[in-house]
């Protein structure tokens, strides 16, 4: 990599590849919930994550680039303990605290890359990707705020109570 451009382009695929894995998680995650808000949660960003999917896209043909994802390894990372959790956990309220977690570290990741996405963009002039990507990061900051208050409403006390 020689320029702030190549930076964002591999940081775009790395996200492309962040949001395809977290479109098969999430399927996982919600069926194997015990709680209905996170279920409902869950579902609901899942076709979130289908737009962001499309926006990404878009963004790639503005720039020029196929559309590919080059691995995220860190989302993979979490996606895994998230799983692993998932299968271990014997207690139902303890599995959704889990689940719950690692679909928010996923956030945190997305909202981290995003913001670096929409600041580069910036940099590089291109005002029609920085809207498209604002859009998808201010949708995973409102996802962040729903996976908090649904943790501290109800899934974590009763993960703690178990």
């Amino acid at each position: 990599m020689t320029s702030l451009e190549d930076l964002f382009h591999a940081l775009l695929q790395e996200l492309y590849s962040a949001e395809e894995q977290l479109l098969k998680a999430l399927p996982k995650f919600a069926r194997r919930s015990s709680n209905p808000k996170l279920r409902r949660a869950l579902t609901d960003h899942e076709s979130e994550t289908e737009g962001h999917l499309q926006r990404l896209e878009q963004v790639f043909e503005m720039i020029g680039t196929p559309a590919a994802g080059s691995g995220c390894e860190a989302v993979a990372a979490i996606i895994a303990k998230g799983e692993a959790i998932a299968s271990e956990a014997s207690v139902h309220t303890v599995r959704d605290a889990g689940m719950l977690a690692a679909v928010q570290a996923t956030e945190h990741y997305e909202i981290a890359s995003y913001g670096t996405l929409v600041a580069w963009a910036e940099l590089l002039d291109e005002s029609q990707v920085v809207r498209l990507l604002r859009q998808t990061l201010d949708e995973e900051k409102k996802a962040d705020l729903l996976l908090t208050e649904i943790a501290n409403g109800s899934v974590n006390e009763a993960a703690q109570m178990a």
